[in-house]
């Protein structure tokens, strides 16, 4: 055999292998965790992002922080993964989520240093989390949509630490209200729930409109400003004339030709618009063009229209109204009309809305938010999307934990009295999954300016001695009982956490090498470089 070396990958492939890759990994997985760790809890900090093109957003929700970031690293995407996927199930929690994960990984490098295999780490961890998983069903307690008080104070902790934190309360009340409104046959879909923004007035003005505001104005203005007792008509065919699908010629000879070519199309939009009336309709919703002629025979007729009206806000009429959506004028009669009290053009500021209001039992509503600047509006809808979020997903799981960190010291300690019951490795997996939960009140202590050490020392003893509702207060910075304390969390966000973020440890633990092109053929830059810059 020659002693030519075998040359398995081209020179411009990048590879790093074993200690390297999952050294560099855990410290991509925590500095991501570091960035959202400041922003936990009702004394956390914001986070302004500067966009290149110097488009702001101050905010401390860990999803759009993490969205909003450029990053790279290809184990820290993955932790940007697991914030997307708790805020697209639950709406809430995704900065939990990612400071577990980071802290699993922390604690899992301790572990590496001890010789033990990555394989015992992740077998370890897995028996955790499951186990986790059975406590925390255990400790839940189950409520229903009758238990309001609860519900509101669910809505509050979800908001708390966000710029709509003055008006907690009147936005948990909204958020209820909405969220009871819209269940149909035990199911609430979040996206029933249109939240629109509106610059001018204070935060305060913020309400809840038993039906839908879309951001249109009427299309003339001759039509009537508001409309009582309206019968709308949807329709997500144009009224206009159809232009042909290929290219026509006709050919006009003398002027009486014309005048009855122009006459025909009047006759064809006076037909249009005769339909419509018949129906009738007082008020035109109309996902396509209006004609012009249209416009002034619809105005005469006293008929409120608004045209190009997206199809999401025609779905959220259709079922705050009642009415169906129509494809074809023939088929529109007064069996497909919805009805609502009134309808009416607003104009707030430089904003012009169409509010369809006063619908009897609507299953979808809108949300209008006040606020001085696009900032404060942007924040406030956060925070009301994750108190929504809360309340909805406890509403369906019927299940809710108690707040402040007190589920997961109790969740760590039962963790560590289950851990004694292996006689593995893995115990020591299992006691490190343990103290990556107790991570949670330690960062809220932290971001409320109380030592760290001494409230986890209170928290542990007081749960040692029973006290499984002992939480963090920061309300009065002190421990306390946080189901009296009214400090209360949806089951499903520990649920989803818990598991995210184990899956997510597990996986990268899990990567001892990691191969990728320089990418330099065509001249782009690749994530990879960075990557290696990182171990150098």
């Amino acid at each position: 055999m020659s002693d030519k070396p075998v040359v398995l990958m081209p020179e411009d492939i990048q590879r790093i292998m074993g200690k390297d890759a999952q050294r560099n990994n855990i410290l991509a997985a925590k500095m991501v965790a570091e960035v959202v760790k400041t922003t936990l809890g009702p004394r956390g900090m914001d986070k302004m992002l500067v966009s290149p093109t110097n488009e702001i957003i101050v905010t401390n929700d860990g999803v759009t922080i993490l969205n909003e970031m450029q990053i790279e690293h290809p184990a820290a995407q993955m932790m940007v993964e697991i914030a997307r996927t708790q805020e697209s199930e639950v709406g809430d929690g995704t900065t939990t989520a990612v400071m577990i994960a980071g802290k699993l990984l922390e604690n899992a490098e301790k572990l590496l240093d001890m010789k033990i295999h990555p394989t015992v780490i992740t077998k370890g961890y897995k028996m955790a989390a499951e186990k986790a998983q059975e406590i925390l069903k255990e400790l839940a307690f189950k409520i229903n949509s009758s238990d309001e008080d609860i519900l509101k104070q669910i809505a509050m902790t979800a908001m708390t630490g966000k710029g709509a934190e003055s008006y907690k309360e009147k936005f948990a009340e909204i958020i209820v209200k909405a969220s009871k409104q819209i269940e149909n046959n035990g199911k609430i879909d979040i996206k029933d729930i249109k939240i629109e923004k509106s610059k001018g007035n204070g935060i305060k003005d913020t309400e809840l409109i038993s039906g839908v505001v879309i951001d249109k104005e009427k299309v003339s203005h001759d039509m009537p400003k508001i409309v009582r007792d309206a019968k709308i008509a949807l329709i997500d065919c144009s009224l206009e004339l159809k232009n042909p699908e290929i290219d026509t010629k006709i050919s006009i000879s003398s002027p009486e030709q014309l005048q009855n070519f122009i006459n025909q199309e009047e006759r064809e939009i006076k037909e249009i618009v005769r339909k419509v009336k018949d129906s009738g309709a007082s008020v035109i919703f109309c996902q396509k063009g209006i004609d012009d002629f249209a416009q002034y025979l619809l105005s005469k007729e006293g008929i409120y229209a608004c045209r190009r009206v997206s199809k999401s806000d025609m779905e959220k009429i259709s079922k705050a109204t009642r009415g169906k959506i129509v494809s074809n004028l023939n088929e529109l009669t007064p069996f497909e009309l919805g009805d609502a009290q009134t309808v009416e053009e607003v104009k707030n500021g430089e904003d012009v809305f169409t509010y369809v209001k006063g619908c009897q039992n609507p299953k979808a509503l809108t949300i209008l938010i006040h606020g001085s600047t696009d900032h404060v509006l942007d924040e406030i809808e956060r925070a009301l999307v994750d108190g929504l979020g809360d309340v909805i997903c406890s509403l369906q799981s019927g299940l809710v934990v108690p707040g402040g960190g007190a589920i997961e010291i109790e969740l760590a300690r039962r963790l560590r009295e289950f851990g004694q019951s292996l006689s593995g490795r893995e115990q020591l997996a299992v006691e490190e999954f343990a103290s990556a939960l107790e991570f949670i009140p330690t960062t809220l202590a932290e971001n409320a300016g109380i030592d760290p050490i001494d409230v986890l020392t209170e928290l542990k003893s007081r749960h040692d001695s029973g006290e499984r509702n002992a939480g963090l207060n920061l309300f009065e910075n002190k421990v306390d009982n946080v189901l009296e304390a009214k400090i209360i969390e949806p089951y499903k966000i520990k649920n989803q956490a818990i598991n995210s973020a184990s899956e997510v440890a597990v996986m990268i633990l899990r990567i001892d090498d990691v191969i990728a092109s320089s990418g330099q053929k065509d001249g782009k830059v690749n994530s990879m470089k960075n990557y290696v810059e990182g171990l150098e």
